[in-house]
């Protein structure tokens, strides 16, 4: 019986770490079909009262976003992304400090890390997601350059109830293509990224603008992003 458990074990580990392997390099030059995210809104706007199905994603190369985006993400998720190798030990030990003494959970998660949840994992809370995303995030930091981290990030996070990616939000809440976003509005999307369900850039509330005018000032101090 435990050599029978063994063998399943060695065979399940070979097949799960070859595929992650094999997809993570694949997703490396192809664009990811749909996320698990993406299956589960589905799902969800499918099955549920006074949800409408919707579905809007248009997947667009980096150089198709604005810049201001890049920066506004970078300023407001992750100031150290391009220095940084999927994880900011400094803001992890800051979060477990914090967690200890108001006993409220902060995140600390980077843009590496964010990407690898979004494209490969589900979004509850759990050891074990926490696990295989740092799994995952080390995957993609050895066979992603930080260009495809970025733009896999922006074409794949949610922005609203079906929509996905820089792309689908632009036109979305600004009829604009991503390309054209200015440095107010890619301030105020990525100031809703926490709550993208309950939150809208094109009416923004009096939180949301002062935090995207705290994002628009750390976008000075950075500068121009090079990736």
């Amino acid at each position: 019986m435990k050599q029978k458990i063994f063998k399943f074990l060695k065979i399940f580990l070979l097949i799960f770490f070859g595929s992650s392997i094999f997809f993570t390099i694949l997703y490396r030059f192809v664009n990811p079909p749909v996320t698990p995210l993406m299956t589960i809104r589905f799902v969800e706007q499918t099955f549920g009262k006074d949800r409408k199905i919707c579905f809007k994603r248009d997947y667009v190369s980096i150089d198709e976003i604005s810049p201001y985006l890049v920066q506004a993400a970078i300023a407001s998720e992750d100031n150290l992304f391009l220095k940084h190798w999927g994880f900011d030990t400094k803001e992890i030990k800051k979060a477990r400090e914090e967690t200890k003494k108001s006993k409220r959970n902060r995140g600390a998660s980077t843009i590496s890390q964010q990407t690898a949840k979004n494209v490969f994992l589900y979004p509850k809370h759990s050891w074990i997601r926490k696990g295989l995303e740092t799994y995952f995030t080390c995957l993609i930091e050895v066979f992603w350059s930080k260009k495809r981290i970025m733009e896999a990030y922006l074409n794949v996070i949610e922005y609203g109830d079906g929509i996905y990616g820089a792309e689908a939000a632009a036109q979305h809440y600004f009829g604009k293509p991503a390309s054209k976003l200015t440095k107010y509005e890619a301030s105020v999307m990525i100031a809703c990224l926490p709550a993208p369900l309950t939150r809208n850039p094109a009416k923004p509330t009096k939180y949301i603008n002062k935090r995207a005018a705290q994002i628009r000032r750390l976008m000075d101090l950075n500068g121009k992003v090079a990736l």
